[in-house]
């Protein structure tokens, strides 16, 4: 007897931990870091960032999800503890451009969401004019032409309900919306803030309060 109220002694404070982890994680917030240079010059490779759960996702907003399922490249890094504490799958950080409803073109070197310009003076104006590349050459393109070589979505003329465009800043590198679709909401694990001590006033403001 004394040995069970011993192993619950050390066992029950590791499971209310857990716990309570488990939903800040999954309602307040989470902590990650950026892997890659897919959103360069505004968030840099091995860039630790604070993700939002609650947080509303607006035209410009940085964020996390989940792109297993969504991306035919993104592996699985499952496990029993990842499945747990409910990150099983591959994460990525991606600039939501358009909102359910929306429509959303690349047009003569300008990114035009609901047929307006977007202001794009978060990113260089070479990578504002980086488009799906056809023989080396920015292409033109809405979301009808290029769901045509998406998985899902085929046929799609603007965002689905419940779903995001997002790409990444660094456009010519990005694996984003442009090559496998739309974000759904279920995938979204949050709003991405960067710390006030990060990089310079100018990149936080590009991620943090961005809106359009």
């Amino acid at each position: 007897m004394k040995t069970l109220k011993g192993i619950l002694g050390w066992v029950i404070p590791i499971v209310i931990g857990l716990a309570v982890a488990l939903l800040i994680k999954q309602f307040v917030f989470t902590m990650a870091r950026v892997d890659g240079p897919s959103m360069q010059p505004n968030l840099e490779n091995n860039e630790r960032i604070m993700v939002w759960c609650q947080s509303k996702i607006k035209h410009g907003s940085v964020i996390v999800f989940n792109a297993t399922g969504l991306d035919p490249d993104a592996p699985s890094n499952d496990s029993p503890m990842k499945r747990l504490l409910g990150n099983a799958g591959t994460d990525y950080v991606k600039r939501v451009v358009a909102l359910p409803g929306d429509t959303v073109e690349f047009k003569n070197g300008d990114l035009l969401v609901n047929g307006k310009k977007v202001d794009q003076s978060y990113i260089s104006s070479s990578q504002q004019k980086q488009g799906t590349e056809y023989n080396n050459q920015p292409g033109n393109w809405n979301i009808n032409s290029l769901s045509n070589n998406w998985p899902k979505n085929k046929g799609a003329m603007k965002v689905k309900q419940g779903q995001y465009f997002v790409l990444g800043d660094h456009r010519s590198v990005s694996n984003d919306s442009r090559y496998w679709g739309f974000v759904p909401k279920d995938h979204v694990i949050g709003v991405v803030k960067t710390f006030p001590w990060s990089t310079d006033k100018q990149k936080r403001d590009n991620v943090n309060d961005r809106d359009y």
